[in-house]
């Protein structure tokens, strides 16, 4: 039996991995690296190793370190979580050949399956429908069509091209990413299918010969082809279901599985389904198929690494419904731009529990408050995990606590995804994998511009109640109170639209005699993190949260960051007009254009890679490229500035 485990991973799948082991009383070892010294799951560990460095390929991806910190610590086991090594054949292989059991699937069904244009071979024979594929130097002449990378997976390394015009940059471009995520550029073509939807079927061998399904997942709600919205069971039509299921099954059974694994597939809207590519790990989204099963399936996963047979052979009926959500660090109004930052607040109201199966609201999270979220590894915070009777429960309950959730410091993607689980084309299971593309109405905030006055009063109103609670001398009075009234008070702050500014009075009493914010307001209530106001006859109840010139403020109708402007602000240097600065840290990988170059509005510029992805920066307007300070390959920090492009006069 496995005595102590070794996690070779990082974030929430190894908080989540880390919380199995202590219910079934396994010790633990984490690894990490520097940036992650501090992070929630090296304290939750028994044991933990450092790896030097900060970068993926310094740390996370170095065979050699981890199995040094499997021999340091004691470790007989090694789990691989999701990313990094999990789906690497070389690692497998080298973690049995120290003596150490691996909780995975046998190195030669990973190598089977890590080569997608191989599996898709070995599986078509043994009968699993196939979509038409090229090869990526002789292109096609159908269209649309899909470039992938030939390794790895989790979208990158894949482009979407409509016509014969936009193939070859494509294909470089997917080559570029393909060979930075996974060492391997190699790339090929598949056939696109419109309107598809992205269906799964998670499965499980042992080393008994029992293969099963055990239910399916729809993740169609995708953005740069990653999911972000997942459930279980799928909305399917009928019949459907029983051939998913076979069809996965004997992909499995194909390479001889063992563990736990995922049989991804694109179902037509015609009924059809096509292999897409089997995930020789747990998934990311594996946390709904425990909900409406009750498994566990991190405890699988050991028992079956341990020599035991699975508890099952038959898939189990769902019980229930389940949505999970990926909450990240990114801004989808900006193409979902990677963001970075200190998490001041991560509170969800209503989680019922934690890394394992549970009825009601899961919160698996890789963050606190005060996590640091930097430049080096996958945007994803935590997942939300919703299980009710019916489908349309577990969507209300999870919009309800993502919309109620304080969520501080950073930049995050949760209003798209209340917005998404609102929909009426959500509620009604009209998903596929172009729902984001379709429906731009989901990218809106959920608070108003309109209301942003009102939110922005809260704030200045609960400062002032601050700075009275703080006051050593007539504490008992109002803020700005005069014995003879005089102009009103005045708090300017840089919010999501521009600058607002607030002007109010209070009166002896307390009260709001005196206001800027439109329609009619009265002050119900104010202390230093939470103000009561009456707007237009309804009451509503602020909960604010100030770090520094940083103010959180969360309302009934949404969130707003603002930032408290300086009465008297110092001069500071200026940057030329036109200047375009680095949204996050990164390395300029390539550079489109040439100082004296006319652009137009929305030609590239340049292209910053963070966050694993590459970001192309886009001229905002006609003009001349006057300067580009930073060549090929340069690092980059925030703010920092990119190009200059002179703006072109009627």
């Amino acid at each position: 039996m496995i005595q102590r485990l070794l996690v070779a991973n990082r974030g929430e799948i190894a908080r989540r991995v880390l919380a199995t082991c202590r219910a079934l009383g396994v010790e633990t070892v984490a690894v990490h690296s520097d940036a992650d010294a501090d992070a929630p799951f090296v304290a939750e560990a028994d044991q933990a190793v450092r790896l030097p460095g900060h970068s993926p390929a310094e740390t996370y991806l170095r065979i050699d370190l981890i199995l040094d910190a499997a021999r340091r610590s004691g470790a007989d086991a090694v789990h691989p979580g999701y990313g990094f090594l999990a789906e690497n054949a070389e690692f497998a292989a080298a973690v049995t050949d120290a003596g150490l059991t691996w909780v995975g699937p046998p190195a030669k069904a990973i190598a089977a399956m890590g080569d997608k244009l191989a599996a898709k071979s070995l599986l078509a024979d043994a009968g699993v429908p196939m979509l038409p594929t090229w090869d990526a130097t002789g292109g096609t002449a159908e269209f649309p069509v899909l470039v992938k990378a030939a390794a790895g997976g989790g979208g990158r390394g894949m482009r979407i091209v409509a016509e014969p015009a936009g193939l070859l940059e494509a294909v470089a471009s997917a080559r570029r990413e393909a060979a930075g995520a996974f060492g391997d550029d190699r790339v090929f073509i598949e056939r696109y299918v419109e309107r598809g939807r992205h269906v799964e079927v998670q499965v499980f061998g042992d080393a008994h010969g029992t293969v099963v399904a055990l239910g399916e997942r729809d993740c169609s709600i995708q953005r740069r082809h990653q999911k972000l919205v997942e459930e279980a069971p799928a909305v399917l039509p009928d019949g459907v279901r029983e051939r998913l299921h076979a069809a996965a099954v004997a992909a499995a059974r194909a390479v001889g599985y063992v563990g736990a694994g995922t049989v991804e597939f694109l179902l037509a809207p015609d009924g059809a389904f096509y292999f897409l590519e089997m995930n020789t790990r747990l998934q990311v989204e594996h946390p709904v198929t425990e909900a409406v099963t009750g498994l566990d399936l991190v405890r699988l996963q050991l028992l079956v690494a341990e020599g035991h047979p699975l508890p099952l052979t038959a898939t189990p009926p769902p019980t229930g419904h389940a949505v999970e959500v990926r909450l990240c660090a990114e801004d989808p109004a900006e193409g979902f731009r990677p963001a970075t930052g200190t998490l001041h607040r991560f509170a969800v109201p209503g989680v019922t529990g934690a890394f394992a199966p549970t009825r009601g609201l899961r919160q698996d999270s890789g963050v606190a408050d005060g996590s640091t979220v930097g430049v080096h590894y996958d945007s994803m915070l935590a997942k939300l995990i919703a299980w009710a009777p019916t489908r349309a429960e577990a969507a209300r309950l999870l919009a309800g606590a993502l919309a109620r959730a304080e969520l501080h410091g950073v930049t995050t993607n949760r209003d798209l995804l209340v917005q998404v689980l609102r929909s009426p084309e959500f509620a009604a299971a009209e998903v596929d994998t172009g729902f984001l593309d379709r429906h731009p109405e989901v990218y809106a905030p959920l608070l108003p511009a309109d209301e942003l006055p009102v939110a922005a009063l809260a704030a200045a109103l609960a400062s002032a109640a601050a700075r009275r609670a703080e006051a050593t001398v007539l504490a008992g009075l109002p803020s700005g109170w005069r014995n003879v009234p005089s102009s009103p008070q005045v708090t300017r702050y840089a919010g999501p639209h521009g600058e607002v500014e607030v002007r109010y009075r209070l009166d002896r009493s307390g009260a709001l005699a005196e206001c800027s914010v439109t329609p009619s307001v009265a002050l119900v209530a104010a202390t230093a993190d939470r103000v009561t106001l009456d707007v237009a006859g309804v009451r509503r109840a602020y909960r604010v949260h100030r770090v520094g010139s940083e103010v959180f403020v969360d309302g009934p109708d949404g969130a707003a960051t603002l930032t408290e402007l300086p009465r008297f602000p110092l001069p500071g240097a200026e940057r030329a007009a036109g200047s375009l600065l680095a949204p996050l840290p990164g390395a300029v990988t390539r550079v489109h254009v040439e100082v004296g170059q006319r652009v137009a509005a929305g030609d590239p510029l340049l292209t910053l890679e963070a966050m694993k992805l590459e970001h192309p920066v886009l001229a905002p307007a006609d003009g001349v490229v006057a300067e580009l300070p930073v060549p090929p390959g340069g690092q980059v920090e925030a703010g920092a500035v990119l190009a200059v492009i002179d703006p072109e006069e009627d």
